[in-house]
């Protein structure tokens, strides 16, 4: 499959002003290569991944470069200053994405793409929250994780990130915004946020290191197991099929599953943790332009099938932790308990480039079992139950508490 940068000619960016022309060309022209060879390609190291076999979509064929030729000969000949060309084709292929207008179709440089590929390892540095982008292209907190300092300080789901250390956040992308908001454990970084459109807050938060154990478990009063998944990363599967077999063992009679501000992660993660209740049962559908193009079922050892189960959900749960609550609900098999979550219900393919960056492109959109398509929506809990600020600073958990009282009835 050609990448970006795979067309661009072996010239140096200061040779000649053709050379300047046709490596912009080329870089546009393997741009729009490589996302024709996405949309038929499958992925499999995907946030939210899924192949596609049949679906593909004509690109024109009278491509216009010289208004792109133009404005780089512009750049060339009258900029007062240096030009990096590098720089310049790095926004380029960031400007074409973006372009797409989807929050989620998004270019990462090699370092972000290093950083992206931190993340979904469970360790970084930073204040421990997981950023996106509104549909009014603002960026925001989608989950501050638990026991970590953009949790403490109070950011929530859904908090418009609009200055960063007193910069504002204004046409960045997510993966600038992240580069601002990470840095050296023990240094500050201040936030200035809006919440609900109009309250106006600000924060100092201090960066540690964070690492994330994706899933964690415990007994609970009443033979209740608590399995706790904070993202679906590399190790999830196999440690949440090591910790609830453990549960098991320790007498679990029903289980409490949090999913709370759980931003996503890997699709195969997901369909492996429903595969825990589920026995052989549809977990989601992929579908693009309306035709289902894959159907992904429960497969593996259900080691807690049969068991009364209670799935914890609020806004920070989304992406595979919505597929997953989704799932379990839709088959009768657990009921919802908290709030309404955020609600991400498209389909990014990742792809690794040959610069080391990553190209993330939505492919389809997914549904539940029952053909519910939630994004912008978000699933609600069969009981609505809130945890306050207060409460998290009390060290209290009335959405916990409720969910053990469901299975105690």
């Amino acid at each position: 499959m050609p990448e970006i940068g795979s067309n661009v000619p072996e010239r140096t960016a200061s040779n000649t002003k053709f050379s300047g022309k046709q490596k912009i060309a080329g870089v546009l022209l393997g741009i729009l290569i490589f996302i024709a060879g996405v949309q038929t390609g499958q992925g499999h190291l995907a946030l939210i991944t899924g192949g596609l076999d049949s679906v593909q979509k004509d690109l024109p064929s009278n491509l216009d470069y010289s208004s792109v030729e133009q404005v780089y000969d512009e750049l060339r000949q009258n900029y007062d200053g240096k030009l990096e060309v590098d720089k310049l084709l790095e926004g380029l292929k960031t400007g074409l994405v973006a372009s797409s207008g989807d929050p989620y179709t998004e270019y990462l440089s090699p370092d972000d793409a290093r950083a992206f590929q931190g993340e979904l390892s469970g360790s970084f540095e930073g204040i421990g929250a997981q950023l996106g982008k509104d549909e009014s292209g603002n960026v925001i907190i989608v989950s501050p994780i638990d026991g970590f300092p953009a949790k403490a300080a109070g950011v929530q789901p859904k908090d418009v990130i609009a200055e960063v250390d007193g910069k504002s956040t204004a046409g960045w992308t997510v993966d600038q915004a992240r580069d601002k908001i990470r840095g050296p454990k023990g240094t500050v970084v201040k936030l200035r946020i809006i919440r609900g459109g109009a309250e106006d807050l600000s924060f100092e938060i201090t960066r540690q290191q964070i690492d994330i154990a994706s899933v964690e478990s415990k007994m609970l009063d009443g033979n209740i197991g608590y399995l706790k998944i904070s993202q679906f990363g590399d190790d999830t599967t196999e440690l949440a099929q090591s910790k609830a077999g453990q549960l098991k063992e320790q007498g679990a009679k029903s289980i409490v599953l949090d999913l709370r501000g759980n931003p996503g992660g890997y699709l195969d993660s997901a369909v492996d943790v429903s595969s825990l209740w589920l026995d052989g049962q549809v977990v989601l559908e992929e579908k693009r332009d309306g035709v289902t193009i894959k159907t992904y079922r429960a497969s593996g050892d259900p080691v807690l099938k049969g068991l009364p189960t209670v799935v914890l959900i609020d806004e920070g749960s989304a992406s595979a932790s919505e597929i997953v609550a989704g799932a379990l609900h839709d088959n009768g098999v657990a009921k919802l308990l908290g709030t309404k979550s955020f609600g991400k219900g498209s389909v990014q393919s990742p792809q690794n480039l040959s610069n080391g960056g990553i190209l993330k492109v939505t492919i389809a959109r997914w549904f539940t079992p029952k053909g519910k398509n939630i994004d912008k929506e978000g699933i609600k809990p069969d009981k609505a139950v809130e945890r306050s600020a207060d409460d998290i600073k009390a060290g209290k958990d009335p959405q916990l508490d409720a969910a053990q009282a469901e299975l105690r009835k």
